[in-house]
């Protein structure tokens, strides 16, 4: 399975397909993973706590960084309380998809 299906571009930017685990010893994105399913995944860590929105506050600053894009320019599109979640980048450019194919 290629390293890039854990995001699809869309006609609103780039979805990518998270599975999260909050409350870890520090943030880190740990790459693709592929699950039972066939499908594929990134792997984040967030040391901070699933309370009030601060483990997807954390996922969101985490990757802005290096895809090189606002926090604005993210956003949560399903899974607010689960730990797979789905992230739409909607300053989505061959740049970005190039950086997302480097976390892998």
């Amino acid at each position: 399975m290629p390293a890039s299906s854990f995001f699809r571009p869309t006609p609103e930017g780039l979805l990518m397909f998270l599975r999260v685990t909050p409350n870890a010893g520090r943030d880190a994105i740990d790459g693709a993973e592929s699950r039972d399913d066939g499908s594929t995944v990134l792997r984040i860590r967030v040391s901070a706590v699933p309370d009030k929105g601060k483990a997807n506050a954390a996922v969101i600053a985490l990757l802005a960084k290096p895809l090189g894009v606002p926090k604005s320019s993210i956003s949560l599109v399903s899974g607010d309380t689960a730990r797979m979640k789905t992230v739409l980048i909607s300053a989505a450019s061959a740049d970005v998809e190039a950086r997302l194919k480097a976390l892998a």
